[in-house]
């Protein structure tokens, strides 16, 4: 199965996502490909890498990249967007792509205190996302929205 994760600038939200999924999949024994990309590319923000690497998880190698760098953009199995901005301005897609939305604020320009609730709000819903797809199933926007407060 092949997943992808967009958002706007693919420098944080989109890579964080990416990172828990990849590293949530590993741990179940999930054969899952994971990419994330943004409409525009930038760079991956440092408190992305820094708040990842508290929770044991690695994205210092990820870089920033635009739709079109993914391998093989038009076969994707499930496409989630993970900002407003992204969902609008994402292309359409052949119907045997699941597209879903789960909106999540952007940490960018806070303290590390709100990358973190982000974060970990990012981990809920990769968790809940994994474990659907761990158990043969295609999950839905309600299944995976999670909370912030």
């Amino acid at each position: 199965m092949r997943l992808l994760v967009l958002c706007t600038h693919n420098s944080a939200r989109s890579q964080i996502a990416e990172g828990w999924i990849r590293h949530l999949a590993a741990q179940v024994g999930l054969d899952l490909e994971v990419w994330s990309a943004g409409t525009e590319k930038t760079g991956v923000k440092p408190e992305a890498i820094q708040v990842m690497a508290e929770v044991g998880v690695d994205i210092s190698a990820h870089h920033s990249k635009t739709l079109w760098e993914v391998p093989d953009p038009w076969n994707l199995d499930i496409v989630l967007t993970v900002c407003d901005s992204a969902k609008e301005s994402c292309p359409a897609y052949p119907a045997k792509t699941h597209r879903l939305h789960v909106s999540f604020p952007d940490p960018s320009g806070k303290g590390l205190d709100d990358w973190r609730k982000v974060r970990d709000a990012l981990g809920v819903m990769s968790k809940k996302l994994v474990g659907i797809i761990a158990a043969g199933l295609i999950p839905g926007e309600a299944d995976l929205s999670p909370s912030l407060r």
